[in-house]
Order: C-alpha cells, then sequence, then structure tokens
C-alpha cells in the first residue's frame, strides 16, 4: 500500500479531527502543510478546485472530506473501529451533528475579539485581512453568528455532551468512535487555540476530562514531506482499482460523462473531471493534471452535489 499523506496545516479543526483518527488507529503517515488561505495550487493540482483541509491522498487517489477521509482509514485499519457494530448508525449521526451543527456556532465563539487576537497572532494587519476575507469567500458571504448567540449555542451543546458522559468514559461507551472525534475537534480549538475563552469548558468537566483522554491518544507516527514531493508520488501512481460496486443512478448522469462536484455549503468551489464511479457511499472524478498526472478524485454522497457539464 502506498503511504498515507495528509495535507493540512496545525491549526485547522477539521485536520485536528483526522490527526486524531490517526493516533487512535495508531498509524504511520506523510505531513505536507499547506496554507491557511488561497492560493493553493499544490492542493488544487490535486483536487482539480476542491479547497478546505484536509485531504488525503494515497498514490493517484485523493480524498476529500473528513467523512469520506475516516471510511479510507477505517479500511485501511478496521482495528480499533470508528463505526462499532452496536451502535454504527448512532455514532454516524452524532458525528454528523459534531462536523456540521456545532461547528460553526462554536467556532463563531472562538473568533470573538480576544479569541481572533490569539489566531491572528504576531501576522501582519494585511494577512489578518486576507485571512478574514478569504473565511468570508468559503462561507459565500454568509454572516458568521455573533458571539452571544453563539455562546448560549455552546454552551447547550457542551450540556448535552456532558450527560452524555456521565456514566461512561465517551459519548456512545468505554471506547471512543467516530461521534468523540467529530465532536471533539472544534472544542479542541477552544482548549489549545482560543484559550483566552476556553472558561466556558469550566461548567462541563466531563466534556474536559473526554477531550484530554482523547488528546491522549496521540496523532499516530508521522514524518513530514514537501507538496512538490507529494505531487511527484502523485504523478508517478496509478489510480487504484474501484471497488466492485453497484452504480447508483440518482441523477440521469451516466458513468464517464464530464461532471462538476462542489460542496452544498461553505468551500463550493467546484471540481470538474470524468465520473468514475457513483456509489451509495462515494463520487469519483478521474482527472489530469500537468504535475499531479492522472488521478482519481473521490467526494462522499452526503453534502456534494452532481452535475453534469453542459455542451
Amino acid at each position: 500500500m502506498s503511504d498515507i499523506i495528509l495535507h493540512h496545516y496545525p491549526t485547522s479543526p477539521f485536520a485536528e479531527k483526522i490527526r486524531m483518527v490517526l493516533g487512535f488507529k495508531q498509524l504511520s503517515w506523510k505531513s505536507v502543510i499547506i496554507p491557511m488561505m488561497m492560493p493553493k495550487p499544490d492542493v488544487v493540482a490535486l483536487s482539480g478546485g476542491y479547497r478546505r483541509t484536509p485531504i488525503l491522498q494515497i498514490g493517484a487517489d485523493v480524498y476529500c472530506d473528513t467523512a469520506l477521509i475516516c471510511d479510507v482509514l477505517e479500511h485501511l485499519q478496521p482495528q480499533p473501529p470508528l463505526y462499532p457494530e452496536s451502535h454504527k448508525g448512532l455514532a454516524r449521526i452524532v458525528a454528523q451533528w459534531g462536523d456540521s451543527l456545532t461547528f460553526n456556532p462554536v467556532m463563531a465563539f472562538n473568533f470573538q475579539p480576544s479569541g481572533a487576537a490569539e489566531i491572528m497572532g504576531n501576522n501582519s494587519p494585511e494577512w489578518a485581512k486576507a485571512f478574514v476575507q478569504d473565511r468570508q469567500a468559503m462561507r459565500g458571504g454568509a454572516p458568521r453568528m455573533n458571539s452571544s448567540d453563539a455562546a448560549a449555542t455552546y454552551k447547550s451543546y457542551l450540556r448535552r455532551l456532558s450527560d452524555m458522559l456521565t456514566d461512561q468514559p465517551f459519548l456512545l461507551g468505554d471506547q471512543p468512535c467516530i461521534a468523540d472525534f467529530s465532536a471533539a475537534h472544534p472544542i479542541w480549538f477552544t482548549q489549545y487555540r482560543t484559550p483566552s475563552v476556553a472558561g466556558v469548558l469550566d461548567a462541563t468537566p466531563l466534556v474536559k476530562s473526554w477531550l484530554e483522554r482523547i488528546m491522549a491518544l496521540g496523532h499516530g507516527q508521522s514524518t513530514e514531506i514537501s507538496s512538490e514531493r507529494a505531487l511527484a508520488i502523485a504523478q508517478s501512481s496509478t489510480p487504484a482499482a474501484l471497488a466492485n460496486e453497484p452504480f447508483q443512478d440518482d441523477h440521469g448522469i451516466p458513468l464517464g460523462s464530464e461532471v462538476v462536484v462542489a460542496a452544498d455549503t461553505f468551500g463550493t468551489e467546484p471540481t470538474t473531471g470524468q465520473l468514475m464511479a457513483a456509489t451509495r457511499t462515494r463520487l469519483t472524478l478521474r482527472r489530469s493534471d500537468e504535475r499531479a498526472g492522472t488521478v482519481h478524485v473521490h467526494f462522499p454522497r452526503i453534502g456534494f452535489t452532481l452535475k453534469k457539464v453542459s455542451p
């Protein structure tokens, strides 16, 4: 098997989710540090347009969105499981709640003035302005929730998590699963990236202890490589054979068509390519790039739209 290559940056909450999963599964991986904001030419060379962080690369296969990345890591290393048989559906539902409904208000809370100052650090005012504009573009111009409303929502969510931890060390039992990592990563950002506002966690000590247990799992074993090296690996590789799964046609678009895939919310930059697979869980596009070569770019069904390229 080719190396697992994670394209990420240290302060990305969703990248931290995957780093946590890599630690949970004690996997070895290659680390490529990418820019926090556009332009991201090396990322786009692999993805064709998708710019959200992180992306996972294995040879000439590129996986977008952490929900799909977690499925890939589960397939590569089934034990310990992210999706325990006893509550597989519940784990995915709680994970989706953590990744979507929880994430936005928590990050809005983290970006109140003192937290924003910590996030911006010693960067120049010009950098800070560019960062704000980049994130506004990712949100499609939608306003960020104000910090007061975000605080009320965040506190409610923390109480719900605390209730789930009353009699057990992790959200769904004695062992962590996908639900824990999806709910933890925005809270990780509060605790470790915006400590000036981390007092919000003090009212729910069970949540703080739970986060410490997750962080104790580590991040696996990583080795840093350059983005140029990652592109060279893609160019010298061949996409893996596609799984023999039935074609699920929900759009009336045949395989082999030129299509566009884009996230349905937040970071909706499109990727264009040839539709190679449309299964019950994922979409796969084949595309070529001068530096990356021929790659397969994979997206989950949930959270993404598929359209045929107009003639």
